[in-house]
């Protein structure tokens, strides 16, 4: 677990870096968002959902952060005040298993100022890390998956719109989500943001 030590005592707000649906659907009140670059790590659909995007039995695959690279999305500040409820609130919707980790790391902010900010990390020992899976197995578990926050193409889907309405290049994902898109799959590329 993150240990909220690593800030001085000074601090009057806290950072989020979001990569995946937080971009879209965070979920909790924020100050201010701008894009934000965090190296030595990058966006990969490489875990096994059981519960947010599918079920043990119809698994779907969602975004994880994996080692190497770098990651471009959206860091979060929020108040101090707020701050409590906020980490409360990611930690039952990020850590419901242990496939992520809560970790503290540099990001760089769209002003040029670098700010430490909370960030969910894949767990690459983990039974739900996929590890790098073709773009046919990709498509497969995401065709099929649906857990409690919705279909796994909506997801993919969202993620995919908003990244490139941000002007962020993200070349696999686009290439992914032209393949589902190109299959015509209902709902596909709704917007939807279950």
């Amino acid at each position: 677990m993150a240990n909220e030590r690593d800030f001085e005592a000074s601090e009057k707000t806290y950072w989020v870096f979001g990569y995946g649906s937080l971009i879209w659907n965070p979920g909790f009140s924020f100050l201010g968002a701008q894009l934000g670059l965090l190296r030595g790590a990058h966006r990969s659909l490489s875990i096994i959902s059981h519960h947010h995007r599918g079920t043990r039995d119809v698994p779907g695959l969602v975004f994880g952060l994996t080692r190497g690279g770098s990651c471009r999305g959206m860091a979060f500040e929020v108040c101090a005040n707020a701050w409590a409820e906020v980490r409360a609130y990611l930690d039952a919707r990020e850590l419901v298993t242990a496939v992520y980790r809560d970790v503290w790391r540099p990001v760089t902010l769209a002003d040029g100022r670098r700010v430490r900010a909370l960030t969910y990390v894949v767990d690459e020992s983990h039974e739900q890390f996929a590890g790098q899976l073709s773009p046919e197995e990709q498509v497969a578990m995401i065709r099929a998956g649906v857990g409690i926050s919705g279909r796994n193409v909506d997801y993919v889907l969202n993620t995919a719109h908003h990244l490139s309405q941000l002007g962020i290049k993200d070349q696999a994902l686009m290439r992914l989500a032209r393949q589902l898109e190109a299959e015509g799959l209902p709902g596909a590329g709704t917007g939807q943001a279950a």
